[in-house]
This record gives structure tokens, sequence and C-alpha cells, in this order.
């Protein structure tokens, strides 16, 4: 049976493909949030006035789920801030004006691994977490407690949403990066297999990993059908190994874990130098800006100093997206910065931003047919609107990975992803 499951063909407007990655200027100030990861934000751990260099801790640990920040400039800290996420949520903010000068902190230095619990550490005290995804701490993905059942590490390089590509260029510039991160992971953790996903539209990318593919072992390059959302875990999972990802399990419980091509770079450096995470490599592209292209910026760099870098706008934006069209979310205005499991920055003028009106339903069902899982937006929507959770169980609302693909092929344009949300949180907060 042909491992495939739903979704969408979506026009991918890869328009910086072949757009080597340029490193940003630093910038006259950056702004780190204290929460840059799904889990509890950090403690500030810098004063007002503080002198900080490059790779200092900023943002203290304050929990298990939880990763420490670090500046990614030198400078002195001239505010501490409340700011208000993507997500809405408020949180402390470290602003530091830079002095240009990029000195390293003492603490910068390779972390010594000699043993799993080295590893862990290591890749604990990094800062890391998903580059591609949620945010997720890497070091507690990395540490799952059935361990000796995971036999598959897959890298997500699939790069799904249209504008993105970010992770391409990693491929492309990075590729030894990944060889030695892929390493690193399957000699820690133990595990036997390793499969690269990359969807058939970056043969290049397919390629050169296959030509490298004899430096690790038992690794596959695994081409991926060009089709959204190819990039989402659970979806890769089953296509690359046949594996389920049921309601409430996680990869490890189907013998799996999954890293964004990225994330396994970056590892692999900060093995090397002890460089924790304080830049991002970005795509920015739409509509409304000038030049679209590949960056590298440090964490905290506002958005409109990102753009200023790329021409600038060229139409005024109507909305700016953190990710890409399908998944990505809104930010509240150019000022806000970028945090570490941003991707892309998304600017599009007053034509690609207009949402057309809803209409009614007329039951066609292509919300069904588009989505991975088979889920049933419709009786989900008219379950949340009689905040039936009984319903809402049986409807596996908690399935949806709020990938958005029943949203894009609705005739009426209802928002459907949004109710699906939306109706998740309800049937989460009556647990």
């Amino acid at each position: 049976m042909s491992k495939s499951l739903n979704g969408i063909f979506v026009k991918h407007h890869k328009n910086t493909e072949n757009s080597a990655t340029e490193i940003m200027p630093i910038p006259d100030k950056v702004v780190i949030p204290m929460s840059q990861h799904i889990g509890k934000p950090c403690d500030v751990a810098v004063k007002l006035m503080d002198e900080v260099k490059v790779g200092q801790i900023i943002g203290a640990q304050s929990g298990f789920i939880s990763a420490p920040i670090h500046s990614s400039v030198s400078g002195k800290v001239t505010a501490i801030d409340d700011v208000i996420l993507s997500n809405g949520a408020s949180c402390k903010a470290v602003v530091i004006t830079t002095d240009k000068l990029q000195e390293v902190s003492e603490d910068v230095k390779p972390p010594v691994v000699n043993s799993f619990d080295d590893f862990i550490n290591a890749v604990k005290e990094s800062g890391l977490v998903g580059l591609g995804g949620a945010g997720f701490p890497t070091y507690v993905k990395f540490s799952p407690k059935n361990l000796a059942e995971v036999d598959s590490l897959i890298i997500n390089g699939a790069e799904c949403e249209p504008y993105i590509t970010s992770d391409y260029r990693c491929f492309m510039e990075e590729s030894e990066n990944i060889i030695d991160g892929i390493n690193a992971i399957q000699k820690w953790l133990g595990i036997k297999n390793v499969y690269v996903g990359i969807e058939d539209n970056k043969p290049d990318a397919i390629k050169l990993m296959e030509s490298l593919s004899s430096k690790v072992n038992n690794m596959k390059v695994v081409s991926l059908k060009a089709k959204y959302p190819q990039g989402g875990e659970k979806v890769l999972i089953y296509e690359v190994t046949g594996r389920i990802v049921e309601e409430g399990m996680l990869p490890a419980d189907v013998g799996t874990i999954v890293s964004n091509v990225t994330s396994v770079a970056f590892l692999a450096k900060y093995l090397k130098t002890g460089m924790p995470l304080v830049s991002k490599r970005l795509t920015v592209d739409g509509s409304a800006v000038k030049n679209p292209k590949n960056v590298i910026v440090p964490i905290g760099t506002q958005i409109k100093d990102v753009i200023e870098f790329c021409g600038g706008y060229k139409e005024e934006p109507k909305k700016i997206l953190y990710g890409g069209p399908m998944m990505g979310t809104a930010a509240r205005n150019d000022e806000a910065p970028v945090i570490k499991n941003n991707n892309a920055i998304l600017a599009f003028n007053e034509k690609d931003s207009v949402e057309k009106p809803e209409t009614a339903c007329i039951k066609c069902g292509r919300c069904v047919t588009a989505c991975p899982f088979n889920l049933m937006p419709a009786p989900i929507s008219a379950a949340y609107a009689r905040k039936d959770v009984d319903a809402l169980k049986k409807l596996k609302v908690n399935l949806c990975m709020e990938c958005g693909c029943c949203s894009y092929v609705c005739p009426a344009k209802k928002n459907l992803v949004l109710t699906n949300k939306l109706a998740k949180s309800l049937v989460n907060s009556k647990k």
C-alpha cells in the first residue's frame, strides 16, 4: 500500500531558493523575549545597564520544559520591558543597545562530551529548541523515557510552506555540518537508522545529501512528494516509515525522533565552538518586500531592521508573518523581534492580504479530503458551536495539526482551522 496521506498542492513561490544567505550587519538594538519556546519562560538573568557579551546567558531556565536564552550581541542592557508575542501572550524582554563590537563571552567554549548525559546537558546549555516548528526544547526531545525503543532519526528537510527556502539554503551551504550533527545525535542517542526527508522540488539538495550519505551509518535520503503539509511531524513520520502517531502519542512512542535540518546543523557548530543559539537564518519575501533574500540575523533583531537590510518596503505592508502563509503567525507590527524558531519573515501588500468574506457551507466535503488525518471540520465546527465537548472528542479534534488545508480548499472561505484551534482549547480546558 502506498504511504501517502491527504494534503494539498499549493503554489510554492520559492523565489529565493538560489539566493545565497547574506549576513546582516549588527543592528543598533535587539529585543530578546524571555519566552522563545514551549514551556515556562526564562527568568531575566541580567540587570538594567549591565554590559553583556555574545553568548552570555541573559535568560535562565526556569523549569524542565524550558531553554536558556543568550545574548546575540555585545552591548548594554538599556531596558527590561514587557512585550506582547505573536500569540498574544505577554513576557519580559531584555533590550540591548549594541556596541557593534561583538565581543564573545568568556563562558563560550566547546562542551566536553564523553557520555549520553554530557550530550544532553550540552544540548540543554546550547539553548536549542525546535527551529522548524513550535520551539520544543531539544534536550527534552532527545531524552524520551523509552529511548532504547527509538530506532529511527528523521531529519525534516521537507520545507513544504510556500516562499520559505531557509532550510534549502542550509542544505546547500552547511551540508558538512548537517552530516556532523546527524553523526553526533546517532552516536550519543544510539539510534540505528537515519532518514533525511526532502521534497522532490529540491533535487539539488537531494543529490547533495545522497552524495554524503555514506558518511552516516544506515542513512537514507527520502524524496518526498512536494505536497503540503509534508513537513508536519506526524505526516513526515508516516511518509518515511509508515508508522502512525495516534492521538496523545509522541514520535518516540513509535520509535522515532524528528529533528529539523537547521537544528542538526546548529548542533554540530555548537559542539565545535560552544557558541549557543544566538542567530537565525531567515527567508525574507512577500509582495511588499523590495529585495527578497535569505539572511542570517542576530536573535532579537526587529523586523523593521531585517526588512531595511532587504531594501525596505516597495509597498506598504498590510500583513507581516512569522513563517509561511499556511501556518505562520501574524506579527503585531514591524517592531516585533526575531526569535529562535522563526524561519521566515513575509510581508504582503494589501492585494495579497485581503481575506474574502465567508459564505454558507455547501457541504462539498473538500475539507475532509484535504485533511491529512481525515478529520471532519464541518461537524467539528457544528460541535464547537454547541460547546459539545464529548462530540469534539469523538471527532478527534486534538489530532488537528492546524495546517490550514481545510481553510485553503473551502469554497465558502470559512476559517475552519481557527475553529478547530478553538475547539481543541475547549476540549483541553475540560481535562
